[in-house]
């Protein structure tokens, strides 16, 4: 055997070689499914062709934690009892949207049908052409029509059985504290932590500031958002947190406003 073809038999097994380790490289799963819990809120009065088209041939249904209330889109009719506590696995459309970004920085429209259409495939991979669309186009308005009302696509929803996990009513009421007004400038100055300034959405890319009426419960927390503004509405709350108000020697739940900056998007 020659110098010159051991070299290029030593290069055939090398190539070989390293062909053989990329096709033995993992394959990248699907990523996670997003994932919320909170208790069912049947709504038998939203009759629109849109809402309808989001229902799965039933009612109109959301899912109800705290300050968040997310709209569920079926593509299938799905049982569900109002007061239950449920779990339900999919995609929550509207951060699906935002990590998909747009070019143009919502500078043409929000949202781009491309991105509705990616997020329901993403959510429903089984679905024909023809019925991708539909939903697409349902979600597109919606979202578009209350950005910042998150829209959650149902793949899998199922009851809540742990009932040491269940959110529910114990039977004993609790004496509700009173309330009390404080002005925005004297409540801002009793804030210890909470974003009060924020990338503009990409729905709404010139920013501003909105004025959002809040109730402050007796920790500090923010228990109620009383203002139907949709930059109010996409704020963090529950990064929010006051040194609690005392009246008469006893914690007091505050109604005020709270002002959040939205700097635009560049």
């Amino acid at each position: 055997m020659t110098r010159d073809t051991y070299v290029f038999g030593c290069l055939v097994v090398a190539l070989a070689g390293l062909a053989g380790c990329s096709r033995e490289l993992p394959k990248q799963g699907a990523p996670a499914p997003d994932k919320i819990q909170g208790k069912a809120q049947v709504v038998l009065s939203e009759t629109s062709q849109l809402d309808a088209s989001m229902n799965g041939g039933g009612p109109s249904v959301y899912l109800v934690d705290g300050l968040n209330r997310y709209r569920l889109f079926f593509d299938k009719s799905s049982a569900v009892e109002a007061g239950k506590e449920y779990i339900a696995q999919g995609v929550y459309a509207q951060k699906a949207i935002d990590a998909i970004g747009d070019p143009n920085q919502g500078k043409n429209g929000y949202p781009l049908g491309s991105s509705c259409d990616s997020v329901v495939r993403t959510a429903w991979p089984a679905l024909d052409f023809d019925v991708v669309n539909s939903y697409s186009t349902s979600l597109c308005t919606k979202v578009k029509r209350y950005p910042a009302r998150p829209v959650f696509m149902v793949a899998q929803i199922k009851p809540v059985t742990d009932s040491s996990k269940q959110k529910e009513d114990t039977g004993a009421e609790e004496k509700e504290a009173p309330q009390v007004s404080v002005s925005t400038d004297k409540q801002r100055a009793l804030l210890v932590a909470g974003p009060t300034v924020l990338a503009a959405p990409l729905w709404e890319p010139t920013g501003g500031t909105a004025r959002c009426k809040v109730v402050i419960d007796e920790e500090g927390k923010i228990a109620e958002l009383n203002s139907g503004a949709q930059l109010c509405e996409t704020v963090p709350w529950s990064q929010f947190r006051y040194q609690p108000t005392v009246k008469g020697g006893h914690p007091v739940r505050v109604n005020t406003e709270v002002e959040v900056r939205f700097d635009p998007r560049k």
